[in-house]
C-alpha cells in the first residue's frame, strides 16, 4: 500500500473549536465548506455537532451531504443559492440561506415558503466580491424584514484584510458595516478566523471560523492556541547516496554540494502537494527537522538524510506536529487553505 497517510485528529479539531468559541465569546458556525478544509465535512460535522451553534458551507450540495448524514445542526448557505429553484432546498432541508444580491432577494420573496425562514443579508462593505452595497442594504433589509416568510435577519459581511496587519482596510470595513446598518435591528456577524483573532471590534453576535479551526493560523506562523488537525505523512522507500556535484530530480536544478545521502518519499503535486515548493521546503523524519531537495515530481519527491540511522522505511511528515503547514505554504508561495484542500490519494485516517 502506498504509505501517503492524512491522519486526522477529531480531538485536536473540538479543542479548536473551543478554544475560538471563548475568544469570539459569542455563537460560532464551524465552516466546513470544500468538504472541511479538506478534512471530510461529514466526520468533521459529526465530531463537532453537540458543541456547534451551527455549520456553513458554500454550496445546497455541501449542505445536503451533511443533512442526509444526519446533521441536524442549523446549516448556512454562505453564498447563497446558485438558482431560483434551489429555494425549495433550502426550505427541505431548513437551511438558513445568506442573500448576497438583488436577484437573491427578488426569488426569496416570490418563493412559497413552508416555514418561515432565517435569511443572513450580506453586505459588501469594501471587499467588492459579494453582497449590497451600504447605501442599498437597509432598502433590502426592510423588503426581508416586510416578509411574513422572514423569521430573522442576521447582517454580516466578510473582511478583505484581515489577515494582513500592515492593512487598515478592515477598519475602513468595520465603520462602512456600522454605519449601513445603523438602525436596523437583529444579529450581525463579521469575524472570519483572522478578525476573530486580530479585532475584538469585529466579535458580534455570531464567527464564522474557517481555517483556524483546523488548526492553520491565517496570520502566518504558528498559534499556539490552535492545534494542527490534520497530520500529513508518508515514508521513505528509497535511498542513494550521491557525491558532491551531482543532480537531483526534474531539472536538474538542484546540485549537490557534499556526499549526500538522498531519500525518494511517496507524495507529489498529483497528491496535493505544491509542485513549486522549492528545495528547502521543510520536512520532518521522525522528529528530525530534514528539508527537501530537487523538483517535486507527480508521485514522489526527494529529501535529505542528515541522520545516519534514517533510511528505507522512516516516517515522513510533509506538515502536522513538527512541520507548521504555514512555513510549507510560505515555502510554495502560497496559502495553507489551499495545501489542505488540495490533498488526495492519500489515506485519510480519522482519530476521536
Amino acid at each position: 500500500m502506498r504509505p501517503l497517510n492524512a491522519q486526522i485528529r477529531l480531538d485536536n479539531l473540538r479543542h479548536n473549536y473551543q478554544t475560538l468559541k471563548n475568544i469570539h465569546g459569542n455563537k460560532l458556525l464551524a465552516v466546513v465548506k470544500a468538504n472541511a478544509y479538506g478534512h471530510g465535512a461529514v466526520r468533521c460535522a459529526h465530531a463537532l455537532a453537540d458543541m456547534a451553534d451551527g455549520f456553513a458551507v458554500a454550496s445546497i450540495e455541501e449542505a445536503v451531504e451533511l443533512r442526509e448524514n444526519g446533521i441536524e445542526n442549523p446549516i448556512l448557505l454562505l453564498e447563497g443559492v446558485f438558482e431560483a429553484k434551489e429555494y425549495a432546498l433550502v426550505d427541505q432541508y431548513r437551511l438558513w440561506p445568506a442573500v448576497c444580491s438583488q436577484w437573491q432577494l427578488e426569488a426569496l420573496l416570490h418563493h412559497e415558503w413552508q416555514a418561515p425562514v432565517k435569511v443572513w443579508l450580506k453586505m459588501d462593505s469594501g471587499m467588492h466580491r459579494a453582497g449590497f452595497f451600504p447605501h442599498n442594504y437597509a432598502a433590502a433589509y426592510t423588503a426581508l424584514k416586510q416578509n411574513p416568510n422572514v423569521a430573522e435577519i442576521v447582517k454580516f459581511s466578510h473582511f478583505a484584510c484581515a489577515d494582513d496587519p500592515e492593512s487598515g482596510m478592515t477598519e475602513i470595513q468595520l465603520e462602512a458595516f456600522d454605519l449601513g446598518c445603523e438602525g436596523l435591528e437583529g444579529e450581525e456577524s463579521l469575524a472570519n478566523s483572522a478578525a476573530m483573532l486580530r479585532f475584538p471590534e469585529a466579535r458580534r453576535d455570531w464567527g464564522r471560523a474557517g481555517i483556524a479551526l483546523y488548526g492553520a493560523s491565517p496570520l502566518g506562523g504558528s498559534d499556539e492556541r490552535l492545534k494542527p488537525v490534520m497530520r500529513l505523512s508518508t515514508r521513505v522507500f528509497g535511498e542513494r547516496v550521491l557525491q558532491p556535484h551531482s543532480p537531483v530530480g526534474y531539472g536538474a536544478v538542484f546540485y549537490t554540494q557534499k556526499s549526500t545521502r538522498v531519500g525518494l518519499i511517496a507524495c507529489g503535486y498529483a497528491d496535493g502537494y505544491p509542485r513549486h515548493a522549492p528545495t528547502g521546503t521543510p520536512v520532518a523524519v521522525g522528529t528530525h527537522r530534514s528539508r527537501l531537495i530537487g523538483r517535486i515530481s507527480m508521485d514522489m519527491m526527494t529529501i535529505e538524510l542528515d541522520v545516519s540511522q534514517e533510511g528505507i522505511g522512516d516516517e515522513v511528515e510533509l506538515w502536522g506536529d513538527t512541520v507548521n503547514i504555514n512555513e510549507v505554504a510560505a515555502a510554495a508561495g502560497t496559502i495553507a487553505y489551499e495545501l489542505l484542500c488540495n490533498v488526495k490519494r492519500a489515506k485519510f485516517t480519522y482519530y476521536e
